[in-house]
């Protein structure tokens, strides 16, 4: 008879090995799949840990790699004297069957000299996970369990000390958590860092519970988008990169530091992508091992750079982040984006180089303009409109004429931020013109196409600080601003996404026409003190 222990095991805890070394030494009970209580003393032949998520980490689900995670139940199971076994399990999404695919994956993975039935295995389980084995026929042997309904414990479940490991300031110094962990859990916590890097994980208020920034995003789009525009990237930051240590922060799927491996410049400097979303992490992975980039010396890290310092202190030559600050600014808050700014500073040396390219508004932002919306290139009825699909959406917003796209954008705009975005209509020469703050037009014209993942583009900020802005809060930390820094338009997005659909003016009369806002900024800043 086996023991099947499924479960995402980053802790293990006293409770759990006493339970296990009582099981293997004498009789017990267990819930028979009717859900009667039966005697349970049939020999044990060996232990099958099934780790579920075994493919993430980093995430607020599962901060602790699979690697770490079987290393610590091979500890776990040394004085247990008794054969073990540990899969990895990834994680698949949402299955009715999740119980059946497990078990498939251990038949598959043990060369099929495992195959788990109710004939030959019992469950170890206290949680609600038990129900699909239940149904399957597997006696259920409930360890922390004592009551079913209501659902009562003998003991905390290993998750729960997770947590509060999470939200203790010493977690070495709480005797709850030290007599409740195993040894094995103590020891491979402590040698590794754990307890620092689980805390700062789980209490990142940007990133979501399986480590996205936000749920909303389309990542076949974004992922698209970001390999087109990486050579456009690239050819506008390559002057300014310094050799040695380079780092990407925000890397995406890796198509900057590809392009930078290929530079005959850098051929002796070191590559370090930095990405917190576990999707494109995932992708960056892939293309290592697949080979992709033309400098060995390329590595890949899931890390938040707002919280903590990804790389050692005082120790790169060149940082590079590209449409990343307004993702801080958008999801996080002005202390994220602050707190981002002084660990790029932190982590340079002396003389080295943070290269940002990204978004910009338009300086003098909160003066009030005027704006002249076309309504005749496309239907005004309804544009409020409620869809499904993220792709009805994007239809329907397509169709839509410039000036009933922005009653809808001001809706949504920030919306799930609580924040209003202020506006009036105002009748000028027989038309009806747009009464808002300058950097309020400005984040319309620079979202509005976005129909495609409007979704997740209406919780972003492009527009919060101007060119002159970003330079006093760099400066601030101590910053120097090279030259070549500059706010920017893009000409291809003025012609083809304003004219013909937006004009800008500084009076009700509209005699006093306004130059179209900045696109983009590129900033190099050089650490000097």
């Amino acid at each position: 008879m086996y023991l099947l222990i499924p479960g995402r095991h980053h802790l293990l805890t006293t409770f759990q090995f006493k339970y296990l070394f009582k099981i293997l030494n004498a009789q017990t009970t267990a819930i028979a799949a009717d859900g009667s209580m039966e005697l349970f003393n049939e020999p044990i032949e060996g232990l099958v840990f099934a780790v579920t998520s075994a493919n993430h980490s980093g995430t607020k689900r599962n901060p602790v790699p699979f690697h770490l995670r079987a290393m610590m139940i091979e500890d776990f199971c040394r004085n247990l004297n008794i054969k073990t076994w540990v899969f990895g399990i990834d994680d698949v999404g949402v299955l009715p069957d999740f119980a059946l695919y497990t078990l498939q994956s251990i038949a598959h993975q043990s060369d099929f000299t495992l195959q788990l039935t109710p004939q030959n295995t019992a469950l170890v389980c206290s949680t609600h996970v038990m129900d699909m084995y239940q149904k399957k026929g597997f006696k259920v042997l409930p360890a922390e369990l004592a009551t079913i309904d209501p659902q009562t414990f003998h003991a905390p479940l290993p998750w729960e000390y997770v947590e509060k490991i999470a939200a203790t300031s010493d977690w070495r110094a709480d005797t709850e958590i030290i007599e409740g962990m195993h040894s094995a859990s103590y020891k491979l916590w402590s040698i590794y860092g754990l307890g620092e890097k689980v805390k700062a994980v789980l209490n990142d208020p940007i990133i979501g519970d399986d480590g996205d920034i936000t749920e909303s995003r389309d990542y076949g789009t974004y992922v698209k988008q970001m390999d087109e525009i990486a050579h456009l990237k690239y050819q506008e930051t390559a002057a300014y990169l310094k050799p040695g240590k380079i780092g990407d922060i925000g890397c995406a799927v890796g198509s900057w530091i590809k392009l930078a491996a290929q530079d005959q410049r850098l051929n002796e400097s070191e590559f370090y992508g930095i990405e917190v979303t576990r999707k494109l992490y995932d992708i960056c992975s892939q293309r290592k091992h697949n080979g992709e980039f033309a400098n060995p010396s390329v590595f890949f890290a899931m890390k938040n750079a707002v919280t903590n310092l990804v790389f050692q202190a005082n120790s790169m030559d060149t940082i590079h982040t590209s449409s990343l600050t307004h993702e801080i600014e958008s999801y996080g808050n002005r202390c994220d984006l602050l707190d981002f700014i002084a660990n790029r500073y932190n982590e340079l040396k002396l003389g080295g180089v943070w290269v940002n390219r990204d978004v910009v508004g338009p300086e003098n932002g909160n003066k009030e303009v005027f704006m002249m919306l076309n309504d005749a290139d496309g239907r005004n009825a309804d544009p409020y409109k409620e869809f499904d699909t993220e792709a009805e959406l994007n239809t329907y917003l397509s169709q839509l004429s410039t000036f009933s796209k922005f009653l809808r954008f001001a809706k949504d705009f920030r919306a799930k931020e609580n924040e209003v975005l202020q506006y009036s209509k105002v009748h000028i020469n027989g038309l009806i013109g747009i009464k808002l703050k300058y950097k309020d037009a400005a984040e319309f014209m620079l979202t509005k196409d976005y129909t495609d993942n409007w979704n997740s583009e209406m919780n972003e900020t492009f527009c919060f600080w101007s060119f002159d802005e970003w330079k006093q809060a760099l400066e601030r930390v101590g910053f120097r601003l090279r030259p070549e820094s500059k706010a920017y338009q893009n000409p291809w997005i003025a012609e083809n996404r304003w004219y013909g659909k937006v004009e800008l003016f500084e009076d009700e009369e509209l005699k006093n026409k306004m130059p179209y806002p900045p696109t983009n900024m590129l900033v190099v800043a050089e650490k000097i003190v």
